[in-house]
């Protein structure tokens, strides 16, 4: 487990240096002070980072510091001996990560990734991991820069948008996005959707904010 947060970190590393300085400094991994890596073990295995402090660990509980050029973390490692609310946790259907998060108590984190039973931990799923999670950031970062400068008057709601979507307030950056373009059909139809991801509703909310009819 060690050695595949490490391989992701790396990988995420190697993909920034790629980008324009300002961007590489606004990716969540390079401006992070503190980070925690959890490794929680459900049906499925979550691997989540998260800059919120977290209290020392406490009877079996283990962590591993670790640490590259630019980054440095600590691995710690929860299932359902050392926290008994995961074992209520039902991922029969599925990786529940956001119940996942609820249970630990941290909503805010850096990634969330969920690994099937038998799914891959080697430095190449890590690598690989690591440059696509690297070019996602990179991408929202873009798209939510974009937003603010769209948004005219509203600059405000575009930067409760941008922190209600990095949470995962998946209901609340929804009526964000239809306050900051309220005359958008299409994005009230994206947002009425519950199959839309969080990625098509800020889509859809860009191009509504480009359109002429919703500058202010």
């Amino acid at each position: 487990m060690a050695q595949f947060v490490a391989a992701l970190h790396g990988a995420y590393l190697d993909q920034a240096r790629l980008l324009a300085v300002g961007e590489q400094g606004a990716l969540p991994l390079v401006r992070a002070d503190r980070l925690t890596v959890l490794a929680v073990g459900v049906r499925h295995l979550h691997v989540l980072a998260t800059t919120s402090p977290l209290p020392a660990p406490q009877g079996p509980e283990v962590e591993v510091p670790d640490s590259l050029p630019g980054l440095s973390w600590t691995l710690r490692f929860f299932d359902p001996v050392v926290v008994p609310a995961l074992g209520l946790v039902d991922e029969s259907a599925g990786p529940q990560p956001a119940e996942v998060r609820r249970v630990l108590g941290v909503p805010d984190v850096v990634y969330h990734l969920s690994v099937s039973p038998g799914g891959g931990l080697t430095p190449h799923h890590a690598r690989h991991a690591g440059t696509g999670l690297a070019n996602q950031h990179a991408a929202v970062f873009r798209d939510h820069d974009a937003i603010r400068a769209h948004a005219g008057s509203r600059v405000s709601l575009a930067e409760e948008y941008t922190v209600a979507e990095r949470l995962g307030l998946h209901e609340g950056m929804r009526l964000l996005a239809q306050r900051l373009s309220p005359r958008d059909d299409a994005l009230a139809a994206v947002c009425a959707d519950p199959e839309a991801g969080d990625d098509v509703v800020r889509h859809a909310l860009l191009a509504g904010l480009r359109s002429p009819a919703e500058v202010s």
